[in-house]
């Protein structure tokens, strides 16, 4: 079916160019994209392949909008807070174009629905945040040879792919065989991201997309692009595909989807009780703080712009990477309460004192979002 008055005007510029023309246009609007996350990466994915007229975008996301989310996700904005982000999305997406089919689902990726969700689409595209998302979602295009364009970002750094064994390239596994240690990544929400960061590498994951539909150019199949914002330079490495691989390898071990959780290390068995790191309440944090005659010393592990953005009085800032050149300015007799954001890095910094002699060293559970929730509502929260 030709294109109508209206999209030919709307997809001007492209039918203009010999590499797109008429017939490229047509590919574009018979093509369906996954987007995996609408949230910073998938904003400019979403927005770009819908200005580009792909006709049916489908958007995977079970998150609300949340203030600290409009520095970088702009498919969102003010009156969108607490909204569903796919609903969000859809509502910009379809303003931004009512040719374009939008798709919403509402839900977490899971083992249970990847499948049947990925078999809809031609194209899926990563845009999420985490690691058991990531291999998920690269295990189930590669088991249903579906392309997976994938991008991460973190702080001022970006890095994408386009991961595809059915067209000759690797898979994710192949580059990143093993999932970091829990908790050895930190997060944007730990480790800050400049805001047009995920706006670079989504556009480039929406221009792969539009390659891979048009069957136009060179996809970084094979290839690994990192993108150094502050330096404003790009370097490129060679991926090849790991003959040994479990998924995607001459004789794969995985054929079906595993629990993503436990193999990154996020389901860890209940740890013996003398091996176990204490926690402490807010309530009792402030209970030492209210009394320094306790002599509980609290030190704050997160880094020290999040230090000087917010904290506690009396407590002192020594990050979490620099606890063990700092040791010496703890007293290992006394009690230690441990304190960051949200309570992951400060169980690591309690069993690191526990292990070096600290007789009473305690996670807050909770950090200082618990802190905000039950003492002290005013206490700014990022």
């Amino acid at each position: 079916m030709g294109l109508s008055n209206d999209e030919i005007r709307r997809y001007a510029r492209h039918l203009i160019l010999p590499q797109v023309g008429l017939a490229g246009q047509q590919k574009i609007r018979a093509a369906s994209v996954l987007c995996v996350g609408v949230g910073g990466l998938g904003s400019p994915i979403a927005m770009y392949l819908a200005a580009a007229g792909v006709g049916r975008l489908g958007l995977v996301d079970f998150d609300q909008v949340e203030e600290s989310n409009l520095q970088r996700q702009i498919l969102h904005g003010d009156p969108d807070l607490g909204r569903p982000k796919t609903a969000s999305a859809r509502a910009t997406l379809e303003a931004l174009n009512p040719h374009v089919q939008v798709e919403t689902h509402d839900l977490r990726l899971t083992r249970d629905n990847a499948l049947d969700l990925i078999a809809r689409y031609d194209i899926v595209v990563d845009g999420t945040d985490n690691f058991p998302t990531r291999y998920l979602t690269n295990d189930a295009c590669v088991i249903l040879r579906k392309p997976n364009v994938y991008g991460s970002i973190f702080r001022f750094e970006g890095q994408v792919s386009v991961f595809a064994p059915h067209l000759g390239g690797p898979c994710y596994r192949c580059l990143y065989p093993e999932p970091p240690p829990p908790g050895s990544v930190p997060t944007c929400a730990e480790g800050g991201v400049l805001g047009v960061l995920p706006g670079v590498v989504g556009c480039l994951q929406a221009t792969e997309i539009l390659k891979l539909i048009l069957g136009q150019g060179e996809p970084l199949l094979g290839r690994l692009l990192l993108y150094d914002a502050l330096a404003m330079r790009f370097r490129e490495l060679k991926v090849r595909r790991d003959p040994a691989c479990p998924r995607c390898g001459e004789r794969p071990t995985l054929t079906g989807l595993v629990d993503y959780e436990d193999f990154c290390g996020l389901k860890k068995p209940a740890a013996p009780a003398a091996d176990a790191v204490p926690e402490v309440t807010v309530q009792a944090l402030k209970a030492a703080l209210d009394d320094p005659a306790r002599g509980v010393q609290v030190v704050d592990v997160r880094e020290p712009a999040e230090y000087e953005l917010v904290h506690l009085p009396g407590t002192r800032g020594i990050p979490l990477r620099a606890l063990p050149e700092r040791l010496a300015e703890l007293d290992p007799s006394r009690p230690c309460y441990l304190l960051c954001h949200h309570g992951a890095r400060s169980r690591q910094a309690a069993a690191f004192l526990k292990s070096r002699g600290f007789r009473d060293a305690r996670s807050v559970r909770g950090g200082l979002l618990a802190w905000a929730a039950e003492i002290d509502p005013s206490l700014p929260r990022y």
